[in-house]
């Protein structure tokens, strides 16, 4: 089998992506000391430090190269629905992100806790309000994407929550680390090649 050479100051991912093509059930929603706030229109700045928050860990950097234009006319899009997740004393902790721009899907864009409340069973409470949120009538599939630069147990998560995988690609992209975008100890499972600009 042959083998792909990949620049040392590159990285490259297998993304996984997964579909839910009917609506769930409706389940209650488990308890959890978390609420979801709507974040109608929030300020580029905010939106970028509660990114980064929940996704340094995993390499999140996408919205982090956009420039203000192009991020706000993403997450100020009226179909497009921003939530901060916040503990009991309103401290954003999370950031669940959906796409309605092509309907009948829903993206499940983003989702995430930070690293503090991974694997505390947070995640269903996440998923649960995800569900009922994406599921509006003109919505006939949602769908999201993981990577093998996310958590292990993502993908199992997904698929529990009733996602099917149905397509895989492989992603390249420059260490942003290298360059200084995000820390250079961000996401320790990922080995870096080569010396941050930061260093």
């Amino acid at each position: 089998m042959p083998l792909t050479p990949v620049a040392n100051d590159q990285i490259a991912t297998i993304v996984t992506y997964l579909e839910m093509v009917e609506r769930p059930r409706p389940a209650p929603i488990p308890p959890a000391p978390l609420r979801l706030v709507p974040w109608k229109t929030p300020a580029p700045d905010a939106y970028r430090a509660l990114f980064r928050r929940v996704g340094e860990p995993w390499l999140w950097f996408s919205r982090l190269v956009m420039s203000d234009a192009e991020l706000t006319a993403i997450i100020h899009d009226p179909a497009v629905q921003v939530f901060a997740i916040t503990d009991p004393r309103g401290v954003e902790v999370g950031l669940l992100e959906l796409d309605f721009r092509a309907l009948p899907d829903c993206e499940l864009s983003f989702l995430g806790l930070v690293p503090g409340l991974t694997g505390k069973g947070f995640g269903a409470w996440v998923m649960a309000q995800a569900k009922s949120l994406a599921w509006r009538k003109d919505v006939s599939r949602v769908w999201v994407h993981s990577c093998t630069l996310d958590s292990p147990g993502a993908l199992g998560f997904y698929q529990r929550a009733g996602f099917v995988p149905y397509k895989r690609e492989i992603e390249t992209f420059a260490d942003p680390r290298l360059t200084g975008l995000l820390s250079a100890d961000a996401a320790p499972h990922v080995p870096m090649l080569g010396q941050s600009a930061s260093a």
